[in-house]
């Protein structure tokens, strides 16, 4: 036997090392966490589709105009109020709108503002409804490196995260990190759409994105 022969062990050793660095094996891995934690899971709505733009309204960062649009299913009869989430720097709450319902009450949780909005009308369960959501934000993107990031609190089926950036300063470099499962991607052409005024938005899509993980846009510019 040759001294380059694998051992029995080593060779056990090297096919551990294969299938745990496998694509299909993480993903295979990731599915069993997002059953798991759906399955304990109590809240009173299911999310179909979520969508969260962020758009830089000019070139310093100084106001920025955030969207959600929710595609939800509620889980549960007699439902009259539903709660949002908020952090980030500067003035997060220069303005706010929801529809359907009213923002009627806001506190801070450890770094994030939770908002209670009320559906002033009863959901039960099997209703389906699409929330939209805008908030005004001041002095909360003016450093070189910036992140917008969307924490998925809800199981959902597919969601979308954008962020729009002004003709006057496009990014240096852009990309996505699953902070939770420790991965990133780079933001290529496929992910770039030109819009009106020479505006340029980026997007990344996820089906079944993991509950509780956090999803963040990262660019320089």
């Amino acid at each position: 036997m040759s001294e380059s022969a694998l051992s029995p062990t080593s060779f056990l050793t090297s096919i551990l090392s294969l299938l745990l660095n496998s694509e299909l094996i993480r993903t295979i891995f990731t599915e069993v966490i997002g059953l798991w934690r759906e399955s304990r899971f109590h809240g009173t709505y299911r999310v179909e589709h979520h969508q969260s733009t962020l758009e830089l309204l000019d070139s310093h960062g100084k106001t920025a105009i955030y969207t959600k649009r929710q595609q939800v299913v509620f889980l549960q009869d007699d439902v009259f109020a539903i709660q949002d989430q908020a952090w980030g720097d500067g003035n997060i709450f220069a303005g706010y709108k929801c529809s359907p319902g009213a923002m009627v009450d806001r506190y801070k949780e450890g770094y994030r503002w939770k908002v209670l909005i009320s559906l002033r009308a009863m959901r039960n369960k099997g209703d389906r409804e699409n929330f939209f959501i805008e908030r005004t934000i001041t002095d909360g993107f003016t450093t070189p490196t910036l992140n917008f990031q969307m924490h998925v609190d809800h199981p959902t089926k597919t969601l979308t995260l954008s962020v729009i950036l002004p003709s006057s300063r496009q990014p240096k470099r852009i990309g996505l990190i699953e902070q939770n499962m420790k991965r990133s991607h780079t933001l290529g052409a496929e992910h770039r759409t030109e819009l009106s005024g020479g505006r340029v938005q980026y997007s990344w899509e996820v089906a079944k994105p993991l509950l509780y993980e956090s999803y963040i846009l990262r660019w320089e510019w």
